[in-house]
């Protein structure tokens, strides 16, 4: 892991500690930690935002900071009367991709150089999901295993991708509606990975 990965995953772990105090928080966390976990190395997508070692665990950090931000801005806090636990914010935010963990894996392909027109072997990430649940319902089931969440909290998460979902644009609608946090966790989700991070393209 390289040291800006490393400073994220502390940041990472900082915030979940402090906020997330729910039974079976702390196996979770061991979870991601772990061996069989890759959560702090993942990229967060194969070729656009976060493409690269570490990023899954800084998009996830970027998502919450922007959460906290759109609850916490008098429009919605005051004009909409939406209020969040600090925990239920974590949770939503920090956890909403770990549907990802375990997906990407480093192949090779050859690029030219552009300076020395030689030919030279470059990592790429691919994408092999072993365990076809969907998005935003697998980081629920995954979530599910350690600690209970609320239905809100659920909700938030399986509808996180808002309209760029695969779903029936009713049933979404319906959800977001039904479910603010949901609507506020695809606005942060997407305010992170289109305006804070840089998107980079191989």
């Amino acid at each position: 892991m390289n040291m800006i990965a490393s400073d994220f995953k502390e940041q990472f772990i900082a915030i979940y500690k402090e906020n997330i105090h729910r039974e079976g928080a702390d196996k979770l966390l061991d979870y991601l930690q772990s061996k069989s976990c890759d959560f702090f190395t993942a990229p967060a997508s194969t070729k656009f935002h976060c493409s690269y070692e570490g990023g899954l665990c800084e998009h996830s950090i970027n998502v919450y900071k922007c959460l906290k931000s759109y609850l916490e801005s008098d429009r919605v806090k005051n004009g909409f009367g939406l209020e969040y636990s600090d925990e239920s914010i974590a949770i939503a935010s920090l956890l909403h991709d770990v549907c990802k963990t375990n997906t990407y894996t480093v192949s090779q392909r050859n690029v030219k150089n552009d300076k020395t027109g030689q030919w030279e072997k470059v990592p790429y990430y691919d994408y092999n999901d072993t365990l076809p649940y969907g998005h935003g319902e697998k980081s629920v089931y995954i979530i599910s295993g350690f600690m209970r969440l609320t239905r809100e909290e659920a909700m938030a998460i399986r509808w996180h991708m808002g309209f760029s979902g695969e779903e029936n644009v009713k049933l979404i609608g319906n959800a977001l509606r039904a479910y603010p946090l949901a609507l506020a966790l695809n606005i942060a989700d997407c305010e992170a990975s289109s305006f804070v991070e840089e998107r980079k393209t191989k």
